[in-house]
């Protein structure tokens, strides 16, 4: 069974209200807040989210990953039971002394999801991809198919993924898009809206790697970290499945 409590994933109460959390996650987590509530901000789910405290959050330290697992399962543990809310989780890595490069924060972000992907005591489903080349995949954790997508402090043009000093990940079950996915009248008109008002936030136009979930030309781990410019990613993806 799913966790359904733990002191390592945080409301945004816990965030003001806490006595033992790092001072760098309080500033990083101000800096974000301000972003995502302001006016403009392009995701108005998330914008929304933030403003009502849908919003989850939890932490790690360069020399301690371990709290991760735990947050993760208790997050997921929100959806057991029907819900309308839209719960999204970020993750605050503690900044880096000095800014890094596009590269070293997409190597350190799938550097934490092979961390999650090890340390989870679920099984991947049987039914979905272990391959990443394969246009269905996505990233499960305890049983449950994640889409993840990386921001870091090395975006200049893509402003929309810039959020602070912190590398933070975004974890959005996909059961929060029901009604919304990608072929689904809904889901385009919603998702063309964002991707409008992203386009004129960071004035370039999308990023070619971005599509829909189940899109057959579509790989969609080079959606969750992608380039601060307007060229696809090339390679193959770091994350290895632990039984290939």
């Amino acid at each position: 069974m799913l966790k359904t409590e733990s002191r390592f994933l945080l409301t945004k109460e816990d965030i003001e209200n806490r006595e033992d959390l790092p001072e760098w996650l309080l500033t990083e987590y101000k800096t974000f807040s301000e972003l995502v509530t302001d006016p403009t901000f392009p995701c108005f789910f998330g914008r929304t989210a933030q403003l009502k405290g849908e919003l989850r959050y939890s932490y790690i330290e360069h020399n301690d990953w371990t709290n991760l697992p735990d947050a993760v399962e208790s997050f997921l543990s929100l959806f057991r039971e029907p819900t309308k809310i839209r719960h999204g989780l970020f993750i605050f890595v503690e900044p880096e002394r000095n800014e890094k490069s596009i590269d070293y924060y997409r190597s350190y972000f799938w550097d934490i999801l092979q961390y999650l992907h090890n340390q989870d005591r679920f099984p991947w489903p049987s039914e979905a991809p272990k391959d990443p080349e394969h246009f269905l995949w996505d990233f499960h954790f305890a049983g449950e198919p994640i889409f993840t997508f990386g921001n870091a402090p090395a975006y200049k043009q893509r402003k929309t993924r810039n959020l602070g000093n912190s590398l933070i990940l975004g974890f959005q079950p996909r059961t929060i898009f029901q009604g919304l996915e990608g072929t689904e009248k809904g889901g385009i008109m919603s998702r063309d809206k964002v991707r409008a008002r992203v386009e004129k936030w960071d004035n370039l136009p999308k990023h070619p790697d971005i599509s829909h979930f189940g899109d057959p030309n579509h790989n969609e781990w080079k959606q969750s970290f992608i380039g601060d410019d307007i060229e696809p990613i090339v390679g193959k993806c770091p994350f290895l499945h632990k039984n290939s």
